[in-house]
């Protein structure tokens, strides 16, 4: 008699396969014993999993849309089941509901108290999923026009840990906006099965990197199918072989995330590994990634029947994509001119780091090696092709320069960052402006909900109104902070700082129960970290110019800091160094070093495996947020907007996104503006402003108490903090920023280029071809202009030129007028070595640049014509001058074309 078994069986088949290539054919090959090996064997996975009672049967849909990962009543819905199992499972619902037992679920089914939950949590679910949206309120006309974001890595929760820092999280963070806003937003990456790495600080306090090997089926993913079940492949050329890439989906919210994996029994042992390791392997396994990301990507869509009418690139590893879109469009049988302005007018690029070494380059070897098979394809001679990306003074296939040249749109992560991006790229926009050189910047923001603590958020639900969540952008929103008692915040506040030396305290008494040391090494951490001390928090990754060890310069000064009998800090670092990067090792191996020290034992932690999780304790959980990158090498930063969020006080260098939220009265700020000589200058003195700054404002600020307790002052910095960063830094008003300046203009560009069969992509392209073949006929001989000796407010001053077009018609350019203040203030350069900056005087330029058009009055003789123009200077010292540039209405900017001719000296 057979029993009644209480569980449902999921069963995902994968099939180990040996080709043998005989005779042009391709055998799939059993069980096979060779010399009493076993060589080749099928295997067929079966999971088991408990059954969901019925009642409750929708938590496996819950599990597997990343909306949960901001609900936090969602995730008390798997954590009410089994608490222990939930921290095990490292919040991973879908592992969570594969581990958790049958009879425990039953008891939730049973519970009054969970059903009433259950109930609230799907209905709050179905209404997110179904409610009208921003985007569709806004721009209806564009609802079903795809937008494809295409990143190396995505962060969206610690359940999904296939990223490395900064970019992945802001890549997870943008999905959740574009879900919360409704927007047609699909994201393209890699799955990797091993993710970044998992860090271990070992006795010795050296990093070790270990790779686990993620189960997919244990996480909320899932592969995609052909409608009769089968596995959907994706096929993408690589030297000698073709690669099959899986695709698996995730679902965050109202978005669709797709993820390409090569670890397929189609493709070799060795191709298999290629999406094994998030930033790892040699320069073949980086271009071979960059390819199966962009070509793979594109194919990917393709197959899935979603033609995106906007691409974004998030940093270069994605470029290909663009070059697998030129090979489609010359296939087709469009010219490869015009399918080069097709392709440009609707793309984005996202460029995250001045840094050189987040700029892949490639060697014209390595491109001739990987992409030879496309030259034919695509039209180009070898040298055409190169020229796509090529630096000419490094002599490198450059993945930026190929984003730059082939979008028509590009923007850095800050105001800041966007100056040091058009000054690292000016040189090949030789002529133009720095200002005007065509890279603007849309300041990077977090998901509000996904970093702000619940506790947080029941206290804002007391004291704001009821739709704060919905207006996160409306500073009259967070005006309201200002009615919460200050005992209510601190009281709040203290609740997270002791959650978070908790998780710290377990997170050292893991590490040394690992390094088997010895019983009294591992009760000391008990007592390491008193939640009453000041607290600072420096996590992120442990690349150089961060500057992790700033704080340290001084030994003598920070062990009076740490061991003041009255007022004493305490430090917790956490992060991780790349497993190439040897300097940043070594600065994990100095603090560890230190912390074992007195008087710094107890008093400064060295925290591992520092990923969403340990931020989001550490974010919530520190009083002062240090920051200290050395400037301008820090794009953006958003961790300290994420704590930020839940009330802790940034204190940072102003880099970044710093000088645009610091205000004096929000934070502190570490140091000054102004360019040091060298760096050993910089680090010296910016050290010795952190240390004043804790000396003698932060520490006696946080230490002043009323008869309650209650750090009054400092609760007020905490408000203002809540009141002016939350409004603007977050990726809802990023989003849509990313909406109106480039997604809804690529668009409107995509339908306009792609009309008749792409005729304007071609018309764009062949004036283009002309104007660079007439353009050394193009000069200004002349320029009169009136009396400027004397002139009062509001005095015209006409101007005339005389303008040689050659054999280019004065409809194909623009001959303006453009004045400023000239500029008087040093900036930050480059110098021919990478990654050196210089102090460059600006006192040769404008600055805050307007152009007023000139109008033709006349022509002198064939090819040369008369210009005149009136100007109305504004009060002060102001320079100007006359310049020709091209002009075409389908141009996206007036430098997509950076050719110049500027006034001789007159």
């Amino acid at each position: 008699m057979m029993n009644t078994i209480p569980v449902h069986i999921i069963i995902y088949i994968s099939y180990l396969i040996t080709h043998t290539r005989r005779a042009g054919r391709t055998n799939r090959v059993g069980p096979i014993i060779f010399k009493g090996v076993l060589i080749m064997y099928f295997i067929r996975t079966v999971t088991v999993a408990p059954k969901l009672p019925d009642k409750i049967s929708r938590l496996g849909e819950l599990a597997r849309n990343l909306w949960f990962s901001w609900n936090p009543r969602a995730q008390e819905l798997f954590r009410r089941i089994n608490s222990s199992l939930w921290e095990e499972v490292r919040h991973n619902p879908v592992r969570f509901l594969l581990n958790v037992s049958q009879e425990q679920l039953e008891k939730a089914a049973r519970s009054e108290s969970y059903l009433a939950l259950y109930n609230q949590v799907m209905e709050d679910l179905d209404q997110y999923m179904t409610a009208q949206t921003w985007f569709n309120l806004t721009y209806p006309q564009y609802s079903g026009h795809v937008i494809a974001y295409f990143s190396a890595e995505f962060g969206v929760h610690e359940s999904h840990p296939t990223y490395s820092g900064g970019l992945g999280l802001l890549a997870g963070d943008h999905c959740k906006s574009a879900s919360d806003l409704g927007l047609p937003f699909v994201g393209v990456g890699l799955l990797y099965k091993s993710g970044y790495f998992t860090q271990r600080i070992n006795r010795e306090g050296w990093q070790e990197a270990h790779y686990p090997y993620l189960n997919f089926h244990e996480m909320p993913i899932t592969p995609v199918t052909h409608p009769d079940g089968s596995m959907l492949y994706v096929p993408v050329e690589l030297p000698g072989r073709t690669v099959y890439l899986k695709i698996w989906q995730m679902q965050v919210g109202r978005v669709q995330i797709y993820f390409l994996d090569a670890d397929v029994t189609r493709n070799s042992t060795a191709d298999r590994a290629l999406t094994g390791q998030l930033y790892g392997g040699d320069r073949d396994t980086r271009i071979s990634q960059e390819i199966l990301l962009g070509i793979g990507g594109v194919r990917a869509l393709r197959a899935l029947n979603i033609h995106p009418r906007a691409w974004h690139i998030n940093e270069g590893h994605a470029a290909f994509l663009l070059i697998e879109r030129l090979r489609e469009l010359v296939q087709a049988g469009v010219p490869v001119n015009a399918a080069m302005e097709a392709v440009r007018a609707n793309s984005l690029f996202t460029t995250h780091t001045p840094v050189p070494a987040g700029h892949d380059v490639f060697s014209t070897e390595m491109i001739d090696k990987y992409f030879n098979h496309l030259y034919n394809q695509l039209n180009m001679d070898r040298e055409t092709f190169l020229a796509l990306g090529w630096d000419e003074e490094q002599k490198v296939f450059n993945m930026t320069l190929l984003a730059l040249r082939l979008s028509s749109f590009c923007n850095g992560v800050s105001k800041l960052h966007g100056q040091v991006t058009r000054q690292m790229f000016r040189r090949f926009y030789p002529g133009i402006p720095i200002e005007e050189i065509p890279i603007s910047s849309v300041t990077n923001g977090v998901h509000t909900q996904s970093w702000l603590a619940p506790e947080l958020q029941e206290l804002f639900d007391r004291y704001l109104e009821t739709d704060w969540r919905q207006r996160c952008c409306n500073p009259e929103t967070w005006a309201q902070v200002s009615t919460i008692p200050p005992e209510e915040l601190w009281e709040v506040h203290c609740g997270l700082k002791e959650k978070m030396i908790r998780i710290a305290r377990n997170n050292l008494r893991g590490q040394r129960l690992r390094n088997q040391e010895p019983a009294v090494r591992v009760r000391e951490v008990e007592h390491y970290l008193d939640p009453r001390i000041l607290t600072i928090g420096f996590a992120r990754r442990f690349a150089t110019y961060k500057r992790a060890n700033l704080l340290l310069r001084d030994k003598e000064r920070l062990a009076r800091l740490v061991s003041d009998p009255v007022h004493p800090i305490q430090i917790i670092f956490a992060g991780k160094a790349h497993p190439a990067d040897l300097l940043g090792q070594e600065l994990i191996k100095q603090i560890y070093e230190l912390t074992n020290q007195e008087p710094f034992k107890g008093r400064v932690v060295l925290l591992e495996d520092y990923d969403i999780a340990l931020a989001r304790s550490l974010l919530q959980g520190v009083d002062v947020w240090l920051n200290t990158p050395r400037r301008p090498l820090e794009a953006s930063g958003t961790s300290g907007q994420k704590a930020a969020a839940n009330g802790v006080v940034n204190c940072s260098i102003l880099d970044g996104w710093w000088p645009e939220a610091y205000d004096g009265e929000n934070g502190f700020a570490v140091g000054e503006t102004r360019t040091c000589p060298d760096e050993e200058t910089q680090d010296q003195d910016d050290a010795y402003s952190l240390y004043a700054l804790l000396e003698e404002t932060i520490i006696p600020m946080y230490y002043d108490r009323d008869q309650k307790g209650i750090p009054r002052a400092w609760v007020e910095l905490m408000k203002r903090s809540l009141q002016t960063i939350l409004p603007y830094f977050n990726t809802e008003r990023m989003v849509k920023e990313y909406c109106q300046h480039f997604y809804m203009p690529a668009i409107q560009r995509n339908s306009h280029f792609s009309r008749n069969n792409y005729e304007p992509a071609r018309q764009l392209a062949a004036f283009k071809a002309r104007i660079k073949q007439n353009w050394p006929q193009v000069a200004i001989t002349s320029v009169k202009a009136g009396d400027t000796q004397a002139m009062g407010v509001g005095d015209p001053l006409q101007i005339e030129a005389t303008v040689q077009l050659g054999s280019l018609s004065p409809s194909d350019v623009a001959v303006e007028i453009i004045y400023g203040t000239v500029g008087d203030e040093l900036f930050y350069g480059f110098e021919h070595t990478p990654g050196a900056f210089c102090l460059i005087n600006s006192n040769d330029r404008l600055c805050n640049i307007r152009h007023i058009p000139m109008t033709i009055t006349g022509q002198t003789h064939e090819g040369t014509y008369l210009y005149r123009g009136n100007l109305i200077l504004p009060q002060g010292t102001l320079g100007y001058t006359v310049r020709v540039r091209p002009a075409n209405g389908d141009f996206a900017h007036i430098f997509e074309l950076p050719l110049v001719a500027w006034a001789p000296h007159f």
